[in-house]
């Protein structure tokens, strides 16, 4: 194992699953776009939980928010109504063409109720018996038995035979292999706009474009994953807004909360039916305190023209990678959509995010040989100056060495 990797918890004999390559850094506080570890040193997060703090570490309004609730209400069943939950989704609706939300607290729990919803609207509402969910190769969909199903990459499935029946992979781009894939018995097609675990792979716009046209010609849902995609992280609320789509359905989680766990699945009015008294549920999903966070995130996204500063900043962040990078025999590719930036290159990056950690800078990988970067959505252009300053001496070095 490298000392990338090397967990201090698992020397000491820690009583956790090793379920995670921890690195050996232990974070504990941060604000903005910083954070500082155990032992005093600073960072400059480029990570942002993987997607999630889209407003920086501890946003004053949606803190205050959840300050307020903890001292109202913690939990009810759903049993009862939650206005909470009513407001928040309501801010989802108006800022979507969306007409009915499910919260739950995770994203791979929105997938299971994107898959359950689409299966349950064409077998109890439209009576066909269709069941079959389409997915993409190199797309990632969540860790539950269903989800990783869904998911198009085979290192997440091994040791978890037998997997649930019911899923199909097809080449991403690839239009033949998609209208032969498509019959009688597909329920729904599920797709990322950008395949982010799979190496930030933006979905080009004539092809999903055309996936659209054929699921309306043929009765087959379109679910769209925002998981990592939505509030505001490739400059627009969702991603598939960069594409002139409408779903019939799509999910959210990471940003939604701003670090506090939630998750939602969001759908046009016809499906809401399938939806009936008892057909699903969720112990933890929509709480008082969950949605307390949801509505002040979006309320504060809004307020800050959050979106707006992400296409802006992204633009400049990849324009001055592409500036600075150019030349660099390692470096084959910067691309991405808003502050969802890979830069792919020629070998591992592992190396690379090892020694961004070193200099105070945390990015993450996106695969093997890509560097993904997920800022705050509030990143100021001096902090994107500084990391990339860092990413270039990092990346002159890592050729030099590899030149010796």
């Amino acid at each position: 194992m490298s000392d990338l990797y090397k967990s201090a918890a698992a020397n000491e004999g820690s009583s956790l699953f090793p379920t995670y390559a921890r690195y050996p850094i232990s974070l504990v506080k941060g604000e903005g776009s910083w954070l500082w570890d155990d032992q005093g040193n600073k960072y400059l997060d480029f990570m942002c939980g993987i997607a999630v703090t889209n407003l920086g570490h501890a946003p004053k309004q949606v803190k205050d928010a959840l300050v307020k609730q903890l001292d109202e209400l913690w939990h009810v069943s759903n049993l009862f109504h939650i206005p909470n939950q009513e407001a928040a989704a309501k801010l989802l609706t108006d800022n979507s063409h969306a007409d009915a939300v499910f919260f739950c607290s995770t994203g791979a729990e929105a997938n299971e109720a994107a898959i359950k919803l689409a299966r349950r609207y064409q077998q109890k509402v439209k009576g066909n018996g269709r069941y079959e969910i389409l997915t993409f190769a190199q797309s990632f969909h969540g860790r539950t038995l269903a989800t990783l199903t869904a998911t198009g990459q085979e290192k997440v499935k091994e040791g978890f035979l037998p997997l649930p029946e019911g899923f199909r992979y097809i080449p991403l781009h690839d239009i033949e292999a998609l209208e032969a894939a498509i019959t009688d018995k597909t329920a729904a097609v599920m797709i990322e706009t950008i395949q982010a675990e799979g190496g930030i792979i933006p979905v080009e716009p004539a092809f999903l474009q055309h996936l659209a046209k054929m699921c309306k010609e043929h009765g087959v849902l379109l679910i769209v994953d925002e998981i990592q995609t939505g509030m505001g992280r490739t400059g627009k609320m969702f991603g598939f807004q960069h594409y002139g789509i409408e779903p019939d359905i799509f999910t959210l989680a990471k940003g939604l909360g701003s670090g506090f766990p939630v998750g939602a699945m969001l759908a046009k009015g016809e499906l809401a039916e399938a939806f009936s008294a008892g057909s699903h549920g969720s112990t933890f999903g929509g709480t008082p305190i969950a949605t307390a966070v949801v509505k002040a995130t979006i309320e504060t996204l809004l307020k800050e023209k959050a979106t707006d500063r992400a296409a802006e900043t992204g633009e400049y962040l990849m324009n001055e990678l592409r500036a600075k990078l150019a030349g660099n025999p390692f470096v084959k590719e910067v691309r991405g959509k808003g502050l969802l930036v890979g830069i792919e290159c020629a070998g591992p990056v592992a190396p690379i995010i090892s020694e961004g950690q070193q200099r105070g800078l945390l990015v993450i990988t996106a695969g093997p040989n890509v560097v993904r970067l997920l800022p705050s959505l509030l990143v100021s252009r001096e902090e994107v100056d500084q990391a990339v300053s860092i990413l270039t001496s990092i990346f002159a070095d890592q050729t030099a060495t590899a030149q010796l």
